[in-house]
């Protein structure tokens, strides 16, 4: 596999002299309680993580702990009510935390498909929609819980402007964000754009304790509008050097909270064994690399892992212990839920075909069979348990 060559003169200079600082910068007075006075409200996380939405500090101590602790969370991008609840479900259902992860396409599908988009319009209303039943709910499941947006690329950029604001308006009346974090994937962009765009985000983030999602590199394969199908193989591998220079320039920002996204041979989607190369040792070197750079901890980045769907287990695990503490999943998910219904149609199909009359007698009602919550139903449980097996291969079970 070539790679690209990077020269690190040219893009970060001495690196010896640099300076990191990265993490939460804020003064007591951004803090209601301080560590050493809260209760813990779950035995083995810190004591800052409660149930319900997590963001600010308690989300960088949450994510801290599962790099530390090796275990990764759930990234699950939802669709409505259905698949949000799913994933607080298999949450409780598994005793960790999760991240509840909206799409550009799939908050215009909350709000409506004849909804006005004009302007992402519809994208916006419905994501904030969604966040906000996550709010309401959240903690009745007992669970931390992350909000979280996907794949935002340069031209979506004016719709995570819409959910920033609505971010805004919701710090100044609860002094926290709507949203845990955001994407931006700018990965086809110049490494030096995408980072300058990054920061940019970043400083408007941290005023607000959002966390900050970046990509490096490309995650091949199609979801939500988003299609690398077609991409130059050697950008599905990050070089060191980049996540290095991310670092830095991201590091800068006072209050700067950040994971990546760095490419190691991800694909969105499922596909036969032999057509997809993960390389999570990519990961590995790039620890050891910024470790030699930085000094200090072995594992300075937190790393997420893109196109988790249809990975074997032993890369999924050896990428956790490189510092993944999230993985997404989609398309195994989306196929758990339509699965659950097919089933569900599979079992009750002569219940199914009248609203009176079946196996039962020629003037039986089937109301209970066809209300829309049994299905729906349905899927929901297939989902839930897809998510606790997924659990299990992030070693996320019983580490609440």
């Amino acid at each position: 596999m070539k790679f690209a060559a990077l020269s690190l003169a040219l893009l970060f200079g001495n690196s010896n002299a640099f300076t990191p600082t990265f993490g939460l910068q804020r003064s007591p007075t951004h803090l209601s309680m301080s560590a050493a006075t809260e209760t813990k409200a779950f035995p083995k996380l810190p004591a800052s993580v409660k149930p319900g939405v997590v963001t600010g500090k308690a989300l960088l101590d949450l994510l801290d702990h599962a790099k530390d602790a090796g275990f990764a969370m759930p990234g699950v991008n939802i669709v409505g009510s259905n698949s949000i609840n799913a994933c607080m479900e298999a949450a409780k259902s598994y005793g960790g935390p999760i991240m509840v992860t909206f799409s550009k396409g799939g908050g215009a599908y909350i709000a409506g498909k004849a909804a006005d988009n004009t302007d992402d319009a519809a994208s916006i209303a419905g994501c904030i929609a969604g966040a906000k039943h996550v709010r309401e709910v959240a903690a009745l499941y007992g669970v931390p819980v992350i909000l979280h947006t996907d794949h935002c690329q340069k031209a979506w950029l004016p719709w995570i402007d819409g959910l920033l604001k609505a971010s805004e308006e919701y710090y100044k009346e609860h002094g926290e964000p709507l949203f845990s974090s955001h994407m931006l994937d700018l990965s086809e962009e110049p490494l030096e754009e995408n980072i300058a765009i990054c920061r940019e985000y970043m400083e408007k983030f941290a005023k607000l304790d959002i966390l900050l999602e970046f990509e490096l590199g490309v995650t091949g394969g199609e979801e939500d509008g988003v299609d690398n199908t077609d991409v130059d193989s050697s950008r599905l591998y990050t070089q060191p050097e980049e996540v290095m220079y991310a670092y830095e320039q991201l590091s800068t920002v006072p209050n700067a909270m950040f994971t990546c996204a760095a490419s190691f041979g991800n694909v969105h989607g499922v596909y036969a064994p032999g057509n997809v190369d993960l390389q999570p040792v990519i990961l590995h070197n790039t620890q050891k690399y910024m470790q030699e750079k930085l000094g200090g901890e072995a594992k300075p980045m937190k790393f997420v892992f893109h196109g988790g769907s249809g990975s074997s287990v032993e890369d999924i695990q050896y990428a956790i212990e490189a510092g993944v503490i999230k993985m997404n999943i989609d398309t195994d998910t989306q196929w758990a839920y339509w699965d659950g219904v097919r089933k569900y149609e599979a079992e009750h199909h002569d219940y199914l075909q009248a609203q009176i009359g079946n196996p039962d007698g020629a003037d039986k009602p089937n109301k209970k069979y066809y209300d829309p919550r049994m299905a729906l139903r349905a899927g929901e449980e297939s989902m839930r348990d897809r998510l606790i097996k997924s659990a299990e291969d992030l070693k996320c079970v019983n580490v609440l």
